[in-house]
């Protein structure tokens, strides 16, 4: 018997999400017991999840633990990502799988988002964050990103804290942002919800330099990327998997997983 962790990132054109997240697999790997460890990606850089699946079965692996690195539950992590597992079923219907959760909402995460509104200078006094998510018309996205606002509520009791989201779903984070009153000793911190700089964080940032006329103590958060406290809570989901082998993915035909969230 062979335990194999088949590692999936999303994928970027970019060069650097690439190596950020292909590094950031690899620093997980001495952490995880497991015969077999290897890297795929959903779309956009290679390996796929097929060659992924592939390389694991190559090397002996009779068990497959699939660990997706998603912040949020949405349609990737429900769809895509079995419809590709489902690929590898057919090929190697010998192998065991596990699939597992998303991050989600996790205590870890919830302190890598209070660390990064540190960073920007937070000290615990009353202040206005916009705690912002890429968005989806999948509602378990609003639900993840409006979970961890309530948990900074709690971590953050002197602050105010707007979920909001870049496109797909309300509140838009402009929307926020245009809502909010000058108030000079209440600073205002941003926080991008997202694993990866790139287009989606340079557009907040010109957001925020449209309003600073107007909310001039306004601070963007640098985004929560590879944390060390989003490695904890990938870890926590890698081990889980591991352990769940009696919950074997099963394709349903419905477009989920067996525990797709």
């Amino acid at each position: 018997m062979k335990q194999a962790v088949l590692y999936v990132g999303h994928g970027s054109r970019v060069k650097e999400a690439q190596d950020k997240a292909i590094s950031f697999m690899r620093s997980c790997m001495p952490l995880v017991e497991a015969d077999i460890q290897e890297i795929c990606f959903l779309e956009l850089t290679k390996p796929s999840i097929e060659e992924g699946f592939e390389a694991c079965v190559k090397k002996g692996a009779t068990h497959i633990a699939i660990v997706p690195l998603l912040l949020l539950t949405a349609m990737h992590a429900k769809s895509d990502i079995p419809i590709e597992i489902e690929k590898g079923k057919q090929r190697f219907p010998h192998v065991q799988i596990t699939y597992g959760k998303p991050i989600g909402v996790n205590q870890e995460v919830t302190k890598a988002v209070v660390a990064r509104i540190e960073e920007a200078g937070y000290r615990g006094e009353r202040a206005q964050i916009l705690l912002i998510g890429r968005g989806s018309s999948d509602p378990d996205v609003k639900r993840d990103v409006c979970g961890i606002a309530d948990d900074v509520r709690n971590m953050l009791p002197h602050a105010e804290v707007f979920p909001c989201f870049i496109t797909a779903c309300e509140p838009n984070y402009r929307d926020v942002l245009a809502q909010l009153t000058a108030d000079h000793d209440t600073p205002v911190y941003i926080v991008p919800y997202l694993l990866f700089t790139g287009i989606l964080m340079k557009e907040i940032e010109r957001e925020a330099s449209k309003v600073r006329k107007r909310l001039q103590n306004i601070h963007v958060c640098r985004y929560i990327g590879f944390h060390p406290h989003v490695k904890a809570a990938y870890i926590e989901r890698i081990k889980e998997t591991i352990l769940n082998k009696e919950d074997a993915f099963r394709f349903r035909g419905d477009r989920h997983a067996s525990n797709p969230s």
